[in-house]
């Protein structure tokens, strides 16, 4: 009897405990240029649905005049969010057109909050894109086939300075998110500007890098190995191309190092994600992996699946933050990596760096590639 009123309090406690964790967040509309149409819905686009924009359970809905709200609940923390029309092209804007920054909010307890919008970004004409790649950057296909995926996709590649001249075999880092690698005309919100960092960079020290474009909608459920509210994931057959049909290819194709010691993934938030699960399941093809911004948050089955993982010693995994990201961000991530310490991977084989300040965007990306790659070469 003492050990089911035992039971009991400690349920009881659980779930007071997680109705307290959580606060309620109401949003308003105040002023708001017009609709083009009275079809037309509003969405919150956030880092609480993966930056969404037309997720159907963050529409805001219509109430008296012109006005639109929307109530839902939260974990209290740091969010960053956009309203959007129902895609990325609909977005707000400022007054003349110009991209804005992400809206910032913290939780602490119910919150209200009014939002003015000045302006929708299909409302002005967009300024001219230019391309930005450097000249070491190719284009392998621009609709490579992903027989696992029933799918095409860009495919990118950097290769070294010296790679015409000097017949040596080069390292390969394969990155997820192609668009936003090297080339401003083709990135939606700037690029990492990876091949002008690797520019600086001695030729000798030079890896070969191959970037894959993301699907468009289907960039969650692509790089999610987990189903979720999203839809089915379908990460588990992008690791699988990446394993079985793209490294093949360019390892054919290019004078590749092609173990897993000479072979890395990359990627941020969901590229981030994808990453870690990919060196995890194939330990024996990717022996080191960068983790940029990891949205561990929307598959927390990662943490199993790394407890029941076998690692050899020498897998290496680099994470890194910043600390004005969420404020789930820095303890999801550390959690990981004390996880794989203690399946036996060295801590200098763990590093978890946390830049103060720094948000999540390619500008911060690009502010740490410099160290990530010191350290992957640094082995």
């Amino acid at each position: 009897m003492t050990k089911k009123i035992i039971f009991c309090a400690f349920w009881l406690f659980g779930q007071n405990f997680l109705l307290f964790a959580q606060v309620k967040i109401s949003v308003f509309t105040g002023k708001i240029p017009a609709l083009k149409n009275a079809s037309e819905r509003l969405f919150l686009a956030g880092d609480f649905n993966g930056w969404n924009p037309a997720d159907k359970d963050w529409e805001l809905l219509k109430t008296d005049g012109e006005k639109y709200s929307l109530t839902r609940h939260l974990n209290a923390g740091i969010y960053r969010f956009k309203i959007t029309r129902g895609s990325w092209k609909t977005a707000e804007c400022d007054a003349v057109g110009k991209q804005t920054d992400n809206r910032q909010l913290k939780l602490n307890a119910d919150t209200s909050i009014t939002i003015d919008v000045a302006g929708w970004q299909d409302n002005f004409a967009q300024a001219q894109k230019k391309h930005t790649a450097t000249a070491r950057v190719r284009i392998i296909s621009e609709e490579f086939n992903m027989p696992q995926l029933n799918r095409r996709r860009r495919i990118w590649i950097y290769l070294p300075a010296d790679y015409e001249s000097v017949k040596r075999r080069v390292p390969v880092i394969y990155m997820h998110d192609g668009q936003n690698l090297f080339d401003e005309y083709t990135s939606g919100y700037g690029e990492w500007g990876i091949d002008e960092l690797m520019d600086q960079v001695a030729a000798k020290r030079h890896c070969i890098i191959v970037g894959i474009d993301h699907g468009g909608e289907n960039r969650i459920t692509e790089y999610d190995p987990y189903d979720s509210k999203y839809g089915r994931g379908r990460g588990a057959d992008y690791a699988r191309f990446l394993v079985e049909t793209l490294k093949p290819y360019v390892d054919s194709h290019y004078r590749t190092l092609k173990d897993a010691e000479h072979t890395t993934i990359a990627g941020s938030s969901m590229g981030g994600l994808i990453s870690l699960y990919a060196a995890v399941k194939y330990p024996r093809v990717f022996g080191n992996a960068g983790i940029f911004s990891p949205a561990f948050w929307i598959a927390p089955q990662l943490y199993d699946l790394v407890k029941q993982a076998e690692f050899y010693k020498n897998t290496r995994f680099y994470f890194v933050c910043g600390d004005a990201e969420s404020d789930s961000m820095v303890a999801d991530m550390q959690k990981m990596a004390d996880l794989l310490k203690a399946k036996g991977i060295k801590p200098q084989n763990t590093p978890v760096v946390v830049v103060k300040g720094a948000s999540h965007n390619e500008k911060q990306w690009n502010g740490d590639w410099p160290g990530f790659y010191k350290w992957l070469l640094g082995r």
